[in-house]
Order: C-alpha cells, then structure tokens, then sequence
C-alpha cells in the first residue's frame, strides 16, 4: 500500500510567506524558502507552493523563488499562481518544480491538461480545484474561480472527471468553506471526487488537528493532505501529525531522524 502523505502549503504573497482565512486577512508568515528548508527537515513528504497574487497581478509566478527552493530541499514540491501558457508550466519544471498546478487557466483552456501531460508526463499536471458548496449542481459542489472571485456554474465531480480523462495527474480538492478555519477538511467532496477519478487525490483547506488529517484519509480516501495553519502556527509538528497516522493504521513515511 502506498504510503499517505503530508504537504505543507505555502501561500506566497510578494515574496513573503502569507495565510489567511478564505482568502481573506493574510497575515505575514516568513521567508518561503526558510520554511520549505524546515518543513523538509520536518519530515514533510511534498511542498506546494501558491503565488496566490501573480494571477491578479497579470504577472508570471516568481520563478526566482521556485529556483531557489529546488536548490534548497530534497523532497518534491509543486508551484501554482501566474501559470498561463504551457510555455510557463515548462518554466516552472525547468526551474526545479516536480508538479505545476493549473486551476483557474484549466477552466478557461481544459486542453492545456492534456498539452502539459504530453509534454511533461501526467505525473507533472496538478489540477487544482476550489469548489464551494452549490445546489445548483448535482454533486452539490461548484467550480470556483479567481481565488473565489467568480463562479463557473461548472459541477466540481464532473470537472474532476474530465480533467483526469484529459490527463491530470492529481487533484487537489481545496474547499473554499473550509480554508484557513481550522475546523477540519470538507470530507463530503474530498470523497466524492476520489470516488469519481482513477488518479491521486490531495484534501485541502480546513486542517486543525491531526485527526484531521486522519479523517481525510480514512473517511474521505484522500491520498495526501495539504496542511498549513496548523503547522504554521506551531501548534503541531509534521512529526506529530504522523505518529497520528501511525497510530491510526495508516501507511506513511516516517519523519527524518
């Protein structure tokens, strides 16, 4: 069985680690690549990194950053935000990053999916997806676009099925009710869609605790996890999220050291 894994998530605003509370209230954390040397040391299996204003800001992601983490850790990571041509995913893979994740230029362009997995591998191709709760699709979850900016009308299962029949190599399912709270992920579509999509699945938005974690693996058949406040905060270590694991069953790497 595959080990489950644990991705810290650094929200990257002009250069600066940041988080907030859906999308809102960013508070400065620290320098990225300081942290990703940390959590790296820490046991974490993956990083992702999100320059979470180079879409807003019509600019390309900082590809200095993403050169200066693939010089700095030994542990895969992917990098979204600004992505917005195959020209700028290969960028991106030639600066260091393993993955490069695609959400909102996806939607505009779903071909862009499979143009990068022909390209680069599947394996490369994240989608990234943010759906919120809607009853006006049938899983009961809609596509969200522009950090939550804009509404698709696009049903998130159905959107999670195409985007692996094009050639998405992994979802990440961020839930826009449950970013930052800390109250637990949104296991309902976090499920739904790893019950739909033959490929890795990655819970995002909402971790406060290592059951947490847990519970999207156990409940939700989530692959991976994507945490951040709760680690930020120093409130857990990645260490202690895996002992929990652990102590649950499950499959997972054991920390350095």
């Amino acid at each position: 069985m595959l080990t489950k894994r644990v991705i810290p998530c650094l929200d990257v605003r002009r250069g600066r680690v940041t988080k907030g509370v859906r999308f809102q209230n960013n508070v400065d954390l620290g320098d990225p690549v300081e942290m990703a040397i940390a959590y790296s040391d820490g046991g974490a299996d993956e990083l992702v990194f999100y320059d979470i204003t180079a879409s807003a800001e019509g600019r390309p992601i900082d590809i200095g950053m993403v050169e200066a983490v693939a010089r700095s850790v030994h542990i895969p990571f992917a990098v979204g935000g600004g992505i917005a041509s195959l020209a700028d995913m290969e960028r991106v893979i030639l600066a260091g990053a393993e993955k490069v994740s695609v959400n909102s230029l996806a939607v505009r362009n779903p071909s862009v999916i499979s143009e990068g997995a022909a390209a680069f591998g599947r394996q490369c191709v994240v989608l990234g997806m943010d759906p919120v709760r809607s009853a006006k699709c049938p899983s009961g979850y809609e596509i969200s676009v522009r950090g939550f900016r804009e509404l698709t009308g696009i049903d998130a299962v159905e959107w999670a099925r195409r985007a692996a029949d094009l050639g998405a190599g992994e979802i990440v399912v961020n839930s826009v009710d449950a970013d930052g709270t800390r109250e637990g992920f949104e296991l309902e579509i976090t499920r739904l869609v790893a019950d739909a999509v033959g490929v890795p699945v990655v819970a995002s938005g909402g971790a406060g605790t290592p059951q947490h974690v847990v519970d999207a693996f156990r409940l939700a058949r989530a692959d991976a996890a994507i945490v951040a406040g709760m680690i930020h905060s120093g409130d857990y270590t990645i260490s202690e999220i895996k002992a929990a694991m652990a102590a649950a069953g499950l499959p997972v790497r054991p920390p350095r050291g």
